[in-house]
């Protein structure tokens, strides 16, 4: 494998498909598995309650190369409809993370809700783990796997990893034949039309109130915080406080955006590199030369070897424009990872291709194994499918309006579940909440945020500068939602250490960046 390849895979897995990013200060992983080469199996203790949950000793595996978290680890059942009770019935997956003396000081849980739609709450944590260390300190932290993603009944595909772009058919054809087919795996053990956001929510209540907890903290994350919003909504008694990451808001028609908030942030990513005197004469304007290797590829894709990231074999593959477009919105999660898109992109310009389809083809393997298909449909289908729509004004941007027409035609042929009529309405009320967004996030921007905070008088937007998506464990932030959980006074933080963040320099070669 060549040596530019080695530095940019090595960065990718670093960073994470969604990278978690944590200062070098959080040196310990809350509840990391021991790895002491003489650490001798002790006897298994017998299960330890919380509430009336019974919990066994179990470690969270990362999914993208995070230390193991050490738990505890049980079920809820609960049913599927709650209209028969009587009926099939879902364990829900649940881990509790003890406190760190294992005897909280506070008596109010934090659940932490995970992105997606589809991510699983015990999978996703071992990569924040190190931004909760601080709030482990006094409270336990409770993960439940939503029904339909990790082991809560997962509605995962096994073709969803294996579908080929480009494969026959215009895209919208190839998503509903997908879509059919995941259907028809699931339908003999799942009723998709109960795998919403507010079955979700109903079933947190019931962990809430299994393990005796009069009130709960809710820490989400990307889509997380839309289930933290409804949770709030519909339970406000039992909502203490919320930590909005990333923030979707209520109102929000997932997918009708994506479009426009990726170009967005691309403008102020790549302005990155005109900022940087070695960046603008090595690399030249990075936007110009994703435009052109953009029509290059809608007129006449390249075929390119390349070595696959995984297993150091030698491929041959078409480079079509669908490849480099998702590689770029993952990459623009992450300014860390987004850094060395410049530099991509000067490669493509003189014809080396190689890296980009082997980053391309990792990170699509990647993102298959972290979401659940299934559910995430029954999600958006049943709740933003009748607010799809095409804007014309993005139909030149890189993702143009594929989101929303894959989207559409999937959810066609997909159960819908019914929300409540005021679901897409502004959370409103008194509940405490950090709002926390990235400067250069290409999902949920700035604005969102500021249109959470409008109707919620106790609450207070935190926007993290040179930052991308899920900036909880971002320089300072574990200090302040620590100390926001302690007095619920988002207004009162001092946030000034924020200031101190610093902007991500581009790779201006294979070398890394300038010194």
């Amino acid at each position: 494998m060549s040596r530019k390849l080695r530095t940019l895979l090595t960065l990718v897995l670093l960073v994470g498909v969604l990278a978690y990013r944590f200062h070098r200060d959080h040196a310990q992983t809350p509840g990391a598995a021991p790895s002491h080469p003489h650490a001798v199996a002790a006897t298994k203790p017998p299960p330890r309650k919380l509430g009336t949950i019974a919990f066994t000793p179990c470690t969270l595996s990362p999914a993208l190369g995070a230390s193991g978290v050490e738990a505890q680890c049980g079920t809820l059942s609960v049913a599927e409809d709650p209209a028969a009770p009587h009926g099939r019935r879902i364990a829900l997956n649940i881990a509790w993370v003890p406190a760190g003396d294992e005897n909280p000081t506070e008596p109010d849980p934090v659940f932490m809700l995970a992105g997606g739609p589809g991510q699983s709450a015990t999978d996703t944590f071992p990569q924040v783990a190190p931004a909760f260390a601080g709030i482990l300190k006094k409270r336990n932290v409770i993960l439940v796997d939503q029904r339909g993603t990790g082991k809560s009944n997962p509605l995962a595909c096994k073709e969803e990893a294996e579908q080929e772009e480009g494969a026959g058919g215009d895209d919208a054809t190839q998503a509903r034949t997908l879509a059919q087919r995941c259907l028809a795996q699931l339908q003999p053990r799942a009723d998709l039309r109960f795998y919403t956001t507010s079955d979700a929510i109903r079933d947190l209540d019931a962990v809430r109130a299994a393990i005796g907890a009069a009130q709960i903290d809710l820490i989400g994350i990307s889509y997380g915080t839309r289930v933290a919003q409804q949770y709030a909504r519909r339970y406000p008694q039992h909502a203490r406080a919320l930590v909005l990451d990333s923030v979707a808001p209520n109102t929000l028609y997932l997918g009708n955006e994506f479009a426009q908030n990726l170009e967005q942030a691309l403008d102020l990513q790549f302005g990155q590199c005109g900022k940087v005197p070695a960046c603008a004469k090595a690399l030249g304007d990075p936007r110009s030369r994703l435009d052109a290797l953009m029509a290059k590829l809608r007129s006449a894709p390249p075929s390119v070897r390349y070595r696959d990231a995984s297993t150091g074999e030698w491929h041959e593959d078409t480079l079509r424009p669908e490849h480099v477009a998702g590689l770029i919105r993952l990459f623009a999660y992450t300014p860390l990872a987004a850094s060395v898109l410049p530099l991509q992109l000067k490669e493509a310009s003189e014809g080396r291709y190689d890296t980009l389809m082997a980053m391309a083809r990792m990170l699509h393997g990647k993102m298959a194994e972290q979401m659940a298909m299934g559910m995430q449909l029954s999600v958006v289908c049943s709740e933003d499918a009748a607010g799809f729509k095409a804007d014309p004004a993005q139909d030149g941007s890189l993702l143009g309006n594929t989101f929303a027409a894959d989207l559409g035609a999937q959810c066609a042929v997909w159960p819908k579940g019914t929300m409540p009529a005021d679901f897409h309405a502004p959370l409103e009320g008194d509940v405490p909440a950090m709002v926390l967004e990235g400067e250069f996030d290409p999902v949920t921007p700035p604005r969102y945020g500021k249109a959470v905070v409008a109707t919620l008088p106790r609450a207070r937007l935190f926007v993290l500068r040179g930052q991308g998506h899920n900036v909880i464990g971002a320089g300072c932030m574990p200090k302040l939602v620590a100390q926001f959980l302690d007095t619920r006074d988002a207004k009162a933080l001092d946030a000034k250490c924020l200031d101190t963040l610093p902007y991500t320099p581009p790779f201006t070669s294979f070398n890394g960046w300038e010194p």
